[in-house]
């Protein structure tokens, strides 16, 4: 994808900046915004119109083809600031190919590298006050993409919206978190859009998530849709397990989103000569392991997540309980290393971080 000289972004700043009154000790996850938000439309067979402006909500039409037929993609990704002030991304090329993957996908236009990376560093560049940099806490960025037909038939939108918006934000998960394992609804099958980023994969997760956190759980483990024996992934993450020292974890494939962290963390034990399988991993695997004593650690990978423990796996009545924290080693060392890496504790050997 070739980059346009002279990219224009206008940029409007807002008047008074919502700072003063963000206490960065106390951030929630996705609840509070930064002051300015980038907007590119899609529309006469190019995009136009790119601008920076003071977050705030924007008017669309009741016919707009995103009301109706669901073309809705997004990506999340983080900035992280260094103990000298130094801000950066992680890995924000990764998001754009996968943004446009999920485009793609959904038949929607796909967005120029520059159109994404140029808005995304001038958007945090202006907004760089608001990367806090209290343990376990960064700047979430979400880029998304929606159809802006007004047009009320079934067909691909001829114009679309690109925004993306950032929120100061603190750990999604605070704590190790309780799964349950599903085996009654399906969040993808075979030849459907699982591999995607696309809004409709997480509206359909929200009741069997819900009905477990009515039974004590913080998330469901999903299984294949066909016969709900393959683990697949958490409701916010990919999934890893560590059994008789063996990092293993479901492969890609079209029911599974292709995390950006997990592609990190399976680099990063690959180098240090960890034994790494992708395979098919079925819910008697895990429970023979855990009844053998050789299922040493579960846990997610995700922007949100980064690395969350598993403590408990619950099926059919029964919690399974997995080993303390404290004694999980490669997953500890594991965070430890890609928290360092966002930080700027240690060398980004790999070139992952765009500094701002």
């Amino acid at each position: 994808m070739t980059s346009r000289e002279g990219l224009s972004i206008r940029i409007q700043q807002t008047e008074e900046s919502k700072l003063k009154d963000l206490d960065f000790s106390n951030l929630s996850f996705g609840k509070d915004f930064s002051d300015h938000m980038y907007v590119a439309d899609f529309k006469g067979g190019e995009w136009c119109n790119l601008r920076i402006l003071p977050y705030a909500s924007f008017r669309i039409t009741p016919g707009a083809a995103i009301l109706h037929y669901g073309q809705s993609i997004f990506e999340g990704m983080k900035a992280y600031k260094n103990k000298d002030g130094q801000v950066s991304l992680f890995r924000p090329l990764e998001n754009h190919k996968r943004m446009n993957i999920s485009a793609e996908r959904m038949c929607m236009e796909t967005i120029p590298e520059d159109v994404f990376m140029d808005g995304l560093i001038e958007l945090v560049k202006l907004d760089k006050a608001f990367v806090p940099t209290e343990d376990g806490s960064s700047l979430y960025i979400r880029p998304f993409l929606v159809a802006t037909d007004e047009f009320i038939g079934v067909k691909p939108s001829e114009t679309y919206r690109f925004l993306i918006i950032t929120s100061p934000s603190g750990p999604y998960y605070s704590e190790p978190v309780k799964v349950l394992i599903e085996t009654k609804y399906t969040r993808a099958v075979e030849g459907g859009v699982g591999f995607a980023k696309v809004s409709g994969n997480y509206g359909r997760s929200l009741l069997p998530t819900l009905k477990a956190e009515e039974q004590g759980y913080q998330q469901i483990i999903w299984t294949d849709g066909k016969e709900h024996k393959y683990l697949e992934e958490s409701g916010t993450m990919n999934l890893m397990f560590v059994i008789n020292d063996i990092l293993i974890t479901p492969p890609l494939g079209d029911t599974i989103l292709p995390g950006i962290t997990r592609d990190s963390i399976l680099t990063i034990a690959r180098e240090w000569g960890i034994q790494v399988e992708e395979r098919r991993i079925t819910i008697d695997d895990i429970l023979n392991a855990h009844n053998d004593g050789t299922l040493q650690d579960a846990f997610g990978t995700g922007t949100a997540a980064t690395i969350t423990h598993i403590s408990h796996i619950g099926l059919n009545g029964t919690d399974y309980e997995l080993p303390a924290i404290e004694n999980r080693t490669l997953s500890n060392k594991l965070k430890k290393e890609l928290e360092a890496i966002h930080t700027g504790k240690i060398d980004d050997t790999r070139g992952w971080m765009i500094k701002i």
